[in-house]
């Protein structure tokens, strides 16, 4: 039973929280309703992902036996059978896609989407340097969207700028892993190696550092903003923000374990104590 809820890489579903950002944000997360909605969208896009998952190390599994971490996933360590796991992937994606269309068509066209992008980044995108990032921080974007379909609520610009940046960020930060395991062992992980150096992710995830801490500062200030919430200032709460990507960034560059963002948050006390310090002080200041 183990090696199938890493199969399904069950702990990866945390990815699937920024469903509920838009309520968040809309001052509706109370509407007992639309909160039992997202919870609902929550459920049938981590069948889904898991479905993507599934057929992603299905692709990958010679090269994740050549991954120092990866060769112990249940596909590539060959504990489960890759006809059980793709007869596994296509029940949830069957059921996954019949519940998103009785919720919400538009979560299933948005579904549809996710399911198009990921199988053409399995397939090709992923080894396409700067695309495969930007893949993973599309991924994020379109759980807004979702989060927004399923509860009638508008995404706005912010939310969708503040996502992508914050994806990118972690998705180079991943890369960068890769990079230092192919410098260590010689060995390719994946393809789009050959397209990244340390200086070229280093150099790029201190520009998405820089862009998301300023974009977040202008979204807290914004006259738009200030007028919805009702208070100027959450620009108090930028500290939480700029202690959680210091903190990402001395995980990257001075301990060097930036390989899973899913883990990190899982274990690192200081990336959830700033996490919560950021929902507590926002919270308390829109729901006031």
């Amino acid at each position: 039973m183990k090696d199938y809820f890493r199969l399904l890489r069950v702990h990866q579903y945390l990815k699937n929280l920024f469903i509920f950002l838009p309520l968040f944000f809309s001052l509706r997360i109370v509407e007992a309703d639309l909160l039992v909605n997202a919870s609902l969208a929550f459920a049938i896009f981590s069948a889904i992902a898991s479905a993507v998952y599934i057929f992603n190390d299905f692709l990958d599994i010679e090269e994740d036996r050549a991954h120092p971490v990866k060769k112990d996933r249940p596909l590539a360590s060959g504990r489960i059978y890759p006809r059980v796991a793709l007869m596994l992937a296509a029940a949830l994606l069957v059921a996954g896609l019949a519940a998103s269309w009785w919720l919400s068509p538009q979560m299933f066209s948005l579904l549809l989407l996710y399911l198009i992008l990921n199988v053409a980044y399995s397939i090709r995108l992923k080894h396409i340097p700067i695309i495969d990032v930007f893949v993973i921080a599309v991924n994020f974007v379109i759980r807004i969207f979702v989060g927004g379909a399923v509860t009638h609520v508008k995404i706005t610009m912010w939310i969708i700028i503040m996502t992508f940046l914050l994806a990118l960020f972690l998705a180079l930060a991943k890369r960068r892993d890769d990079v230092l395991i192919f410098l260590e062992t010689d060995q390719k992980t994946r393809k789009s190696i050959d397209g990244y150096n340390l200086n070229f992710i280093d150099s790029a995830m201190m520009a998405m550092t820089a862009i998301t801490i300023v974009a977040y500062i202008m979204y807290t200030v914004s006259p738009d903003v200030i007028a919805k919430f009702g208070t100027d200032r959450l620009y108090l709460t930028t500290a939480f923000v700029i202690l959680g990507i210091m903190r990402y960034m001395q995980i990257t560059f001075v301990e060097e374990k930036s390989g899973s963002p899913t883990e990190i948050l899982l274990k690192d006390r200081f990336i959830q104590f700033t996490l919560l310090g950021w929902i507590f002080s926002f919270g308390i200041l829109i729901y006031r």
